[in-house]
């Protein structure tokens, strides 16, 4: 089963979705946020329900969790967790933080890598940050390779 990535934003939440063998992630598309909370958490709400309805299902949620560079929570922190906690009352599938430290920067070097236009790269920008936050959070969270090796021996 799947595991949805989501950036949250203030203007734009971007989303990227793994692969079945949650091992991959990949960018899937940005939603317009505009002036409500609560739409925007209907609007996900109904995104994760129609995911979780697809023939790979969705397992769980991953939300990027802002914070300074220190490591210490930042003011988008407090409102990512309300929106965190505002998700998992409308769901009833898990959902997880992941710390999204430079996700924007590494996700804006990937796409310049191979897009010389950066308002096309900046229309692409939120689900491939949401695909660098769910990627790091898969790759944090796949079991150790002495682990496989004991399970099938």
């Amino acid at each position: 089963m799947r595991v949805l990535g989501i950036d949250w934003g203030r203007r734009r939440i971007g989303l990227a979705v793994s692969d079945a063998t949650r091992t991959l992630a990949r960018p899937l598309r940005a939603i317009e946020r505009g002036p409500s909370d609560r739409r925007a958490i209907a609007e996900l709400a109904a995104i994760v329900q129609t995911l979780a309805d697809e023939p790979d299902g969705l397992a769980q949620v991953v939300v990027g969790l802002p914070r300074h560079l220190d490591g210490t929570p930042s003011d988008e922190t407090a409102r990512v967790t309300g929106m965190v906690d505002a998700l998992r009352r409308r769901i009833s599938i898990p959902v997880d933080t992941q710390d999204e430290r430079l996700s924007s920067r590494e996700a804006e070097s990937r796409l310049a890598l191979r897009e010389r236009d950066w308002r096309k790269r900046k229309a692409r920008l939120d689900a491939a940050s949401a695909a660098v936050i769910l990627q790091d959070y898969l790759d944090s969270h796949a079991p150790s390779p002495s682990m496989e090796e004991h399970e099938t021996s």
